[in-house]
């Protein structure tokens, strides 16, 4: 698949070991986490710290991009890349993509109805265009595969799988899913990744004329009305989804659909024995009961701890406020991924086209 174009201003990532699992970026000598995979450490606790690792002090700003490293090293949970094909066994969809990466298949799928008696589907529009051909018109496939995907019995009209070839739809009044996931059939809405610096307040203008969002958008986005789903403190770096959608943002951002967020934080150690429990069991903050999904220890080195936590809260300053609680005020704080969507490789202060195979697993998990 192609690499997204990257845009905007930011530094450009280091030759090597230089992603989002790899604590090198947070301090000068550090080594790289090693990418073991299985669950979180039960109690994150540090033990004796590795040699030669951070510099003490605060990190250096910039450098530190939210990107993954392409072999070993620490990666965020998270669907992989290079899914297997759809379930009818045929060509995946989206498989020529231009932007984004290929998540794989869907897990959460809504719910369809399979097809009845009738040769045509309650949903076919005699003034429609043909099914196939809006497929192939929102990028799924070739006009053929497409025709293959509906006889397989991977498309879904209004909830309702669809396995005649002759029927025509209204694209603007119907919602089609393929292997699970929505099609965007609007073209008029847009979907973006920002890669937020420390120091960039999270507003599309700021009075105080502070560094903001629409700093780094480049001069052919600058007229479309983009706003921000839900935000990233002044002093926290990384993953910012912008987009027009107002349907999407408001579900990514209602605590009730839970959208996990991954975070890696920087914080002074040794850590105590027990505090990755304690943070996953919960904590009681000023304004209720908080905790983490999941807890891991990706690196320690004298006098510095990097961890990985993942949380589905959206509250202001939550994981802030968590580490101070348990004694560990952050030093730095990285967004690495939301729902599906992870910043990868991409650089720091650059914004890139959602692909959208990506735009379909976010809706996927809220239920779009």
């Amino acid at each position: 698949m192609t690499q997204a174009p990257r845009s905007g201003s930011g530094r450009s990532n280091p030759r090597s070991g230089g992603g989002a699992g790899s604590s090198r970026s947070f301090g000068k000598g550090s080594k790289p986490a090693t990418g073991r995979t299985g669950g979180p450490k039960s109690s994150g606790g540090a033990g004796a710290p590795k040699q030669g690792g951070f510099k003490s002090g605060a990190p250096k700003s910039g450098g530190f991009n939210g990107s993954e490293p392409k072999e070993g090293g620490f990666k965020p949970g998270g669907p992989r890349t290079g899914a297997p094909k759809g379930k009818g066994g045929g060509e995946r969809a989206f498989r020529n993509e231009r932007f984004g990466k290929n998540l794989g298949p869907v897990t959460k799928r809504t719910h369809t109805r399979r097809p009845g008696k009738p040769v045509i589907s309650e949903h076919h529009d005699p003034e429609g265009i043909r099914l196939q051909k809006v497929m192939a018109s929102a990028g799924v496939a070739s006009r053929r595969v497409c025709e293959e995907m509906i006889t397989e019995g991977r498309v879904e009209v209004d909830g309702e799988v669809v396995t005649e070839l002759g029927v025509r739809v209204d694209p603007k009044t119907v919602a089609i899913h393929v292997d699970g996931m929505r099609l965007q059939l609007d073209e008029t809405q847009k979907y973006y990744v920002f890669n937020k610096p420390r120091g960039v307040v999270s507003t599309m203008e700021d009075p105080e004329g502070r560094p903001c969002i629409s700093d780094y958008l480049k001069s052919t986005n600058k007229h479309e009305r983009l706003f921000h789903v839900g935000r990233l403190d002044t002093n926290t770096e990384g993953l910012l989804l912008l987009t027009n959608d107002g349907e999407l943002a408001n579900r990514l951002t209602h605590p009730s659909y839970e959208v996990p967020k991954t975070y890696l934080v920087q914080v002074r150690g040794p850590m105590a024995h027990g505090i990755g429990a304690q943070m996953r069991e919960g904590i009681e903050l000023e304004d209720g009961f908080a905790k983490v999904d999941s807890f891991r220890l990706v690196d320690s080195t004298p006098g510095h701890i990097l961890v990985e936590v993942v949380l589905h809260s959206g509250r202001n300053r939550i994981v802030r406020r968590m580490f101070d609680a348990v004694g560990h005020p952050v030093e730095r704080l990285v967004r690495t991924q939301m729902g599906p969507i992870r910043l990868n490789d991409q650089r720091q202060g650059s914004i890139r086209v959602l692909g959208r195979h990506e735009v379909g697993h976010l809706m996927a998990v809220v239920g779009l």
